[in-house]
């Protein structure tokens, strides 16, 4: 059944929010020379923004009468630690904040999250002292600055949403590792796209290390297995290594698939925890559609795109199977040259926070080019590098030229030359923003149509 959620698309512009936000992490960088000096670096060597890394601020209760009134909330049911409360805002892209009673500086604490605190650690020469057990749910290390001043933490999640590290827990550190060993080496290839392998293996992760570990860990390796396909990708990974910081300013993660298999991804995804969001019914105007998922605890969101046909603009396509089609759409297409996302071909593109102008200037001098960009709004900027060029698997355009589902002289194109693969996507917020543009997604899909592509 549609639930409420699905039907939202108007996500507000919550300025009030993110210039509260902003205001406080300005007067904690001011009191804290290493952060202040970080965030310089993160923009001249990452193109990243420093509020893109904030996992959480500890403030002052006394910032809770002006934090309610731009939108936050208290966050339930989340683990504190010393009479600490939660809050988050429920409408934007924006940091949590802990009020704690024994504090009075506003904040007292900014802690950033990273892939891991000892790479940042090592990387930056700073004394290393850990609380939570490596390979558990959460970690979290002090960098102090000025006697009395605020202090920046250094965290590491692994699906969980709480603030309280586990100091002893070696059976569950052996066994999240072996859930990236399973993930990671498993069956892509299944025979016809078949993906009750991959939902019998996800039954699995669950049943090793609990759903929200499991979503830490299959995300974690589709990053991976992404960035081995793209130059793009590898180029800005290092610089952000660079860092000590990885990919914790992940915005979505992008799969295509097939309309025979949506369903099965969407089982997938449900499997690991994730709830829909919006739908977009693109079918008539541009021939796809879109669900998005989002997983509460992880933090991550998912974008999943499908051909739909004009009529089809009705159908909850998220739920109810789509019958085959006689043409092919640009995400038809591309799934009939490289596979499903979720299996052989991986994400079509992964989406990470960056300062938009600056990370298209930086990157042009490594000699990763970006397209034009198919967002331009004031609060959402969004383009993609030039995409990986990827040989085709002969057997995969000849079961689409068979199909005459392409004809002769694109069969020659593909696999004499390849098609586009995949992207490393560049896109800024504002506001706090967390939606999508339908009509701008609408472009770019047009535009990286394998058959429109140059050699």
């Amino acid at each position: 059944m549609t639930t409420e959620r699905e039907k939202k698309f108007d996500w507000p512009l919550c300025y009030e929010a993110e210039n509260l936000i902003l205001r406080y992490l300005e007067a904690f960088l001011s009191r804290h020379g290493f952060a202040h000096t970080l965030q310089s670096r993160m923009r001249d060597e990452t193109g990243t923004l420093f509020i893109d890394w904030v996992d959480h601020l500890v403030m002052s209760p006394a910032v809770e009468p002006e934090m309610r009134k731009v939108g936050y909330q208290h966050e339930h049911g989340v683990e504190t630690i010393g009479g600490q409360r939660a809050f988050w805002h429920p409408e934007a892209m924006l940091p949590r904040v802990l009020l704690d009673p024994v504090v009075s500086l506003a904040p007292s604490s900014v802690a950033l999250r990273v892939d891991n605190i000892a790479d940042f650690f090592a990387i930056h020469d700073l004394p290393f002292h850990v609380h939570g057990t490596p390979v558990t749910r959460y970690r979290k290390a002090v960098i102090t600055g000025q006697p009395g001043g605020p202090e920046l933490a250094i965290a590491e999640r692994r699906g969980y949403r709480g603030y309280v590290p586990i100091e002893h827990a070696p059976t569950t550190s052996a066994a999240l590792l072996k859930a990236h060993e399973l993930w990671r080496t498993r069956n892509r290839n299944a025979e016809n796209d078949n993906f009750e392998e991959t939902h019998a293996l996800l039954d699995e992760l669950v049943s090793r290390v609990g759903r929200d570990a499991a979503c830490h860990v299959v995300f974690a390796e589709e990053r991976l297995f992404w960035e081995r396909r793209n130059r793009a990708g590898q180029v800005q990974k290092r610089r952000q290594d660079r860092l000590g910081l990885g990919w914790a300013n992940h915005d979505h993660h992008t799969f295509r698939s097939s309309r025979e298999h949506f369903v099965d991804l969407m089982q997938c995804l449900e499997q690991l925890g994730f709830e829909r969001r919006e739908r977009y019914y693109a079918g008539a105007q541009a021939g796809w559609g879109a669900q998005i998922l989002e997983h509460a605890v992880e933090g991550i969101v998912a974008f999943c795109d499908v051909d739909l046909e004009p009529h089809e603009t009705e159908i909850d396509f998220s739920r109810v199977g789509l019958p085959p089609s006689k043409r092919l759409g640009t995400i038809g297409l591309w799934v009939g040259l490289h596979g499903e996302s979720f299996l052989q071909a991986g994400m079509h593109h992964l989406e990470c926070r960056f300062d938009y102008d600056l990370l298209r200037k930086q990157l042009t001098q490594e000699n990763v080019k970006t397209m034009d960009p198919f967002s331009d709004f004031p609060f959402l900027k969004q383009a993609f590098t030039e995409g990986e060029r990827w040989p085709v698997r002969r057997e995969r355009v000849e079961r689409l030229l068979k199909r005459e589902l392409i004809d002769q002289a694109q069969f020659d194109k593909f696999v004499s030359e390849g098609a586009i693969g995949s992207h490393l996507e560049n896109l800024q917020r504002k506001g706090g923003f967390k939606g999508f543009n339908q009509k701008s997604v609408s472009v770019i899909i047009q535009a990286t149509d394998p058959r429109a592509q140059a050699h």
